[in-house]
């Protein structure tokens, strides 16, 4: 593609001060992650031309009463990612990638997002031509905030069989999480957290008394095999009172952020008490791809034409009332007919602006749409163009002549005109000599 962030031949462009922005409306609906069922955007495309780059921004907005929501309980931090695609073809070939971001605030399960304010991308140009930019897709990402978030018992995400296992709200002298717990006798008893997260843990009571209790996560049984709650750890004896908010299992290493199901089963029949999770959100590189939104064009939007070329303002290297002699490098060879000449670049391929083009502005083409599915433009013209200039058919006008530039037509050689007068030179130098001769013999016989 004909645009670089490094070296090489840089336009400067300006846009004249009299021009006016011209943009496309983009009508897009997005679906899955954090979309939901759907949710109706509004990009406005515009194209800037500064010195020596283009850039492409749009201005977002919703549309309707639907907006993204927050997959979960997120702290301060949380960011909302859109990312468009311009497609690029003419002078260049390939795509721009306007980005934007805005952080959230605390979110819990359903808030809506903010959008950021716009999308932008920049790219430094390296030739001129014309280039036509067409938006395509929209794409969303969410990224959540490294967090630590306490689950109680008694949220929305733990679950719990019917009629096995009761809700208790335990005197303050035992201060268990919000004051509540879950209790259960009965073997094989189930609680189950579903949850996002890259780290969880469980806590409970440790106490005499207490049963054993089998983890499982993601269906699969965890190590240690069982939690032992009526065993204090460092003596290894059951203990002497009861302790409460106590992290009785937690993950070592870190799980890939996604949707995940803790399960804490009762492995003996004796009591087991479920009080709160503690679930953890690492610092995560990449938005997870659960909660990505795709968008798609749902109106024409057409496209736009960006021409960057000389606008003829800058001063011809060559003179069209000078004498060409006086410049060895003319070439009288240009030919005004020839479409490969360029109108702006000499015979020996440097051009007439040593690298830069001076005085080039930018034209935005206003773009014109069909009632097909197809966004179609058709530019008012392909760019200015610079006067060419051509040399005189002779170099100097044939001296007693008309000025007119043009020497006479002489396709023949007077060949008849030759002849006679080497018939009369022929003739006088004959004529002379006889004369010689009588003048000899009148003086005594010498030549």
């Amino acid at each position: 593609m004909g645009v670089a962030a490094s070296a090489g031949v840089v336009v400067t462009a300006q846009i004249p001060s009299q021009a006016a922005e011209t943009s496309l409306v983009i009508d897009y609906h997005c679906t899955g992650g954090v979309a939901g069922s759907g949710v109706d955007l509004e990009a406005k495309m515009t194209p800037q031309v500064a010195s020596g780059g283009l850039n492409v921004r749009w201005d977002m907005s919703y549309k309707g009463q639907a907006l993204f929501g927050s997959p979960g309980y997120f702290d301060a931090g949380s960011r909302l990612e859109l990312e468009g695609v311009v497609d690029i073809t003419g002078a260049w070939e390939g795509q721009l990638k306007p980005r934007g971001a805005k952080e959230q605030e605390q979110l819990v399960p359903g808030s809506q997002l903010d959008l950021p304010s716009g999308l932008s991308y920049s790219a430094m140009l390296t030739e001129t031509g014309t280039i036509r930019l067409k938006p395509g897709a929209l794409n969303v990402r969410f990224t959540p905030a490294a967090s630590e978030r306490v689950v109680n018992d008694t949220d929305a995400a733990v679950t719990y069989p019917a009629g096995t296992w009761a809700l208790e709200h335990p005197s303050e002298e035992f201060e268990d999480h919000h004051h509540d717990l879950h209790t259960t006798s009965e073997k094989d008893a189930v609680a189950k957290l579903t949850f996002r997260g890259t780290k969880v843990a469980y806590l409970g009571r440790r106490g005499p008394g207490l049963g054993q209790v089998q983890v499982l996560l993601d269906g699969a049984p965890v190590t240690p095999l069982l939690v032992e709650p009526g065993i204090d750890p460092d003596t290894q004896r059951p203990p002497t009172g009861t302790t409460t908010q106590v992290v009785l299992w937690e993950t070592k290493n870190a799980l890939e952020y996604k949707e995940h199901t803790l399960e804490i089963k009762n492995f003996e029949g004796k009591p087991v008490h479920v009080d709160a999770f503690k679930v953890t959100i690492g610092r995560l590189t990449q938005p997870p791809d659960q909660d990505k939104a795709t968008c798609t064009i749902q109106n024409n939007p057409g496209t736009i034409d960006v021409a960057i070329g000389s606008t003829g303002t800058q001063t011809p290297t060559d003179d069209p009332t000078d004498d060409p002699t006086d410049d060895p490098t003319d070439d009288p060879t240009d030919d005004p007919d020839d479409p490969d000449d360029d109108p702006g670049t000499d015979n020996n391929g440097s051009g007439d602006h040593d690298g830069t083009v001076g005085g080039d502005q930018v034209r935005v083409v206003t773009p014109t749409t069909t009632s097909t599915t197809t966004a179609t433009v058709t530019p008012k013209s392909t760019g200015p163009t610079a006067t060419k200039y051509y040399r005189a058919q002779v170099a100097n006008t044939p001296s007693g002549g008309v000025e007119t530039g043009v020497a006479p037509d002489e396709e023949r050689p007077p060949f008849g005109l030759m002849a006679g007068g080497m018939a009369l030179v022929m003739g006088t130098a004959g004529g002379g000599l006889l004369l010689r001769r009588r003048r000899a013999e009148h003086a005594g016989g010498a030549l």
